[in-house]
């Protein structure tokens, strides 16, 4: 069995500091890791489910989902580089400084709010409407503004994609071979990013390959839905798509926005952290892991399996 961490009702991990605490610097500092260690995982209620032979219809694992970014790659570092390029690129400057995210900010700022769009507005509105190369003085009107942010958006993900097409990103531990046992075995693969489509499809081709990402039965991005993550939007429309119901479902998600999202849409969830998501709060994940490299899918189904027929 894959080493993982059971969170008991009511028992919550340290929440991340307050996000307006952090200063837009290009300083950073070593991050803690309180799951560093993962503990063993209980299975006195796998052993009792399995000798009872109760395995409810309802209870199936039909459909496996994974997110993007941060659990088929460790990408924020990445994105954070391509926004901080976009900046110096169109000369951004916020408060008469040029605008660069340092590390310890841009983690907290990805684990709160979803997509690059949003992400940027709210920094504006919070420090105020930058001078930049596109607008000399700070853009008034909201038309202006998306146009602004359009123009950032637009050559940070092309600039992304450069570095995606360098050849030195890899996916993470345990990923490829779990999507394989999942379609092995029949399973429906989805992958819901809120990130741009064109960027996510880059990744995919490049980290997964053609033939995987060909193979998926549900890809949904950031365009394609109206709300981004925590708002659930995407997960209900892959279940649609994907004909089965939440509870026949199992996200793979590495954030607690990613993890709102899933549950919310009614689905279990289960987490595989990084170092910027180590420190939030996932008490409503069924379990946590520092990664999937241990992870078999026969672990997933007797998971999900033993959290419906609890409830």
């Amino acid at each position: 069995m894959a080493a993982c961490m059971f969170l008991p009702q009511g028992l919550s991990l340290p929440r991340p500091a307050n996000l307006s605490a952090f200063a837009s610097s290009s300083s950073s500092s070593s991050l803690l890791n309180p799951l560093s260690h993962a503990l063993p995982q209980p299975r006195a209620r796998r052993r009792s489910l399995a000798a009872r032979g109760v395995v409810p219809v309802s209870c199936a694992l039909r459909a496996l989902v994974f997110d993007c970014d941060g659990v088929i790659l460790e990408s924020e570092h990445l994105h954070r580089q391509a926004y901080n390029d976009a900046f110096a690129h169109f000369g951004v400057r916020c408060s008469d400084r040029p605008l660069n995210w340092g590390l310890e900010f841009y983690d907290e700022l990805q684990n709160r709010i979803g997509g690059g769009k949003p992400k940027m507005r709210w920094y504006f509105k919070e420090h105020g409407w930058p001078s930049s190369s596109v607008f000399e003085k700070p853009p008034e009107s909201d038309e202006d503004r998306a146009k602004l942010i359009d123009t950032l958006q637009d050559w940070k993900t092309e600039r992304y994609k450069d570095i995606i097409k360098s050849g030195t990103v890899k996916p993470r531990p345990g990923v490829l071979r779990l999507m394989d046992e999942a379609k092995a075995a029949g399973k429906k693969l989805a992958i819901c990013s809120a990130a741009t489509k064109s960027s996510v499809i880059l990744c995919l081709e490049n980290l997964i390959g053609m033939e995987r990402f060909q193979g998926l039965d549900c890809f949904l991005a950031g365009d394609d839905v109206k709300e981004k993550k925590p708002d659930p939007s995407i997960y209900l429309n892959a279940a649609k798509k994907l004909g089965v119901s939440g509870t026949e479902c199992l996200v793979v998600e590495d954030s607690v926005i990613g993890l709102q999202a899933a549950t919310s849409a009614g689905m279990s969830c289960v987490i595989s952290y990084t170092s910027s998501t180590a420190n939030q709060d996932f008490k409503e994940a069924i379990a946590i892991y520092p990664d999937l490299g241990s992870v078999r899918l026969k672990d997933l189904e007797l998971l999900l399996q033993s959290v419906v027929a609890a409830k």
